[in-house]
């Protein structure tokens, strides 16, 4: 029986229960002796612990010419050690009914483990096995890429996905925020095993990495094993470099048009955002919500979908990160129905820039941020999600204490000024994949 059906009437159970935000740390740290970060927060509800491993090693420290190296490396920490193959992972995880799984984005590399209490001494042996003994097997490596590239071909098929890579190397350009998470065909096809090796020996370092241990395990405990576990893990011996701030976009509005036999315009509209550790971050946020992050209840859906009856989702991102993530719109619409839609976000975007927004909107965004903010914490998965990124993005442990209090601050002139700031209406990123006969777009 697997961890989700043993214990899955226990976690509805607690799920269900009211969630409160305790005025305390999100969980204590400890500095281990090799440079390690480890963060324990105590949940004894349920027999059950989650791990999430966080590494300095996204796609950011990526050298040119080799895009998915970062998460190709990542992904290949379970697939094989030097004592135990791919398949004899898989049926150790399988026996003791646990979670184990690892992968990457822009910024780090994650490996990810849930276990039952009981069988915790073994899922931390298999942690330790492959986060510090990973084979990089040649014949793992290729299994991987040819899984990669098919994943990549289909994603061709998808216009949104198409729609977005176009954005994403338009706004970033040769930024790896700009690249494939996954890499590129080619770009996969120059991976060899010593990059695989090089990356993971100069990067997956203990000095780089934070340990999050959400669940029901005491810090002192969970100290004790995993210092002993991880006490072979070398410092590292190398100074690394990661890549800077992406180069600001240039002139007015740039168009690109992609010509798909399709009966939906698929429409991202964008540019260049912000930092996570800005702080007009919590601003910005309230902000979003009320022109396209909120659902429902937002501006872009209330003329597009509502009034208009073009589009049944449209919605309004940043992306925060390390270094200026993307701020976009994103729609689908019938094709005749795009160079309208496109003139209805610009509309939007332009007034809250140039109004500001109401009273009762600024009270409705902030009740639904706050009063939200405890389904973020309502498992162990979720808890050490949000514990990891406080912490690698340097938030502090507070942090959930004082979001609410950060949130309720925002007023409607810091909404209108972080409008004009991060809002580019007449510099800006416009990719349409559509049936271009069709679709009167803006050149």
């Amino acid at each position: 029986m697997c961890l989700r059906q043993s214990v899955g009437w226990l976690i509805l159970i607690f799920v269900l229960l009211p969630v409160l935000v305790a005025a305390a740390p999100l969980a204590e740290r400890q500095a281990l002796e090799s440079g390690l970060t480890l963060l324990v927060a105590s949940r004894r509800a349920l027999p059950i612990v989650t791990i999430r491993v966080t590494v300095q090693a996204g796609s950011l420290w990526e050298p040119e010419g080799r895009a998915g190296l970062a998460y190709l490396t990542a992904s290949l920490l379970t697939r094989g050690t030097t004592s135990r193959t791919a398949a004899q992972i898989d049926e150790a995880v399988d026996f003791i009914g646990a979670s184990l799984s690892s992968g990457a984005d822009r910024d780090s590399s994650d490996l990810d483990l849930t276990v039952l209490k009981k069988d915790l001494p073994i899922g931390l042996e298999l942690l330790a096995d492959v986060l510090l003994h990973p084979a990089f097997q040649e014949g793992e490596i290729a299994r991987k890429v040819r899984e990669i590239k098919a994943a990549l071909r289909k994603r061709q098929e998808d216009p949104g996905e198409v729609a977005l890579e176009a954005f994403n190397e338009l706004v970033f350009g040769r930024h790896p925020y700009g690249r494939p998470l996954e890499g590129t065909d080619a770009s996969l096809s120059a991976i060899t095993r010593n990059d695989i090796v090089r990356f993971y020996r100069d990067y997956y370092t203990p000095e780089r990495t934070i340990i999050t241990v959400v669940g029901d395990v005491e810090s002192k405990e969970i100290a004790g094993q995993l210092r002993a576990l991880l006490k072979p893990w070398p410092k590292g011996t190398v100074t690394v470099e990661r890549a800077g701030q992406p180069n600001p976009l240039q002139g007015g509005a740039l168009v690109k048009k992609i010509d798909r036999s399709v009966t939906q315009a698929s429409i991202i509209l964008g540019h260049q955002g912000m930092r996570r550790d800005n702080p007009d971050f919590y601003a910005v946020t309230v902000m979003n919500y009320i022109l396209g992050g909120g659902g429902s209840s937002s501006r872009l859906v209330e003329r597009i979908r509502e009034q208009k009856g073009w589009a049944y989702d449209v919605h309004s991102y940043f992306y925060p990160g390390l270094e200026r993530g993307a701020f976009q719109v994103g729609l689908q619409t019938k094709n005749e129905n795009a160079g309208p839609a496109v003139g209805e976000v610009l509309r939007e975007v332009r007034r809250i820039r140039d109004q500001g927004v109401t009273d009762q909107e600024l009270a409705d965004a902030k009740a639904y941020l706050t009063g939200s903010f405890p389904l973020r914490l309502d498992t162990n998965s979720k808890l050490a999600g949000l514990i990891s990124t406080v912490e690698y993005y340097k938030l502090g442990l507070d942090y959930a204490d004082r979001y609410r209090t950060l949130i309720e601050a925002i007023t409607k002139e810091e909404i209108l000024r972080v409008a004009r700031a991060y809002l580019t209406p007449d510099r800006y990123v416009l990719v349409v994949v559509a049936d271009q006969a069709r679709a009167s777009l803006p050149e």
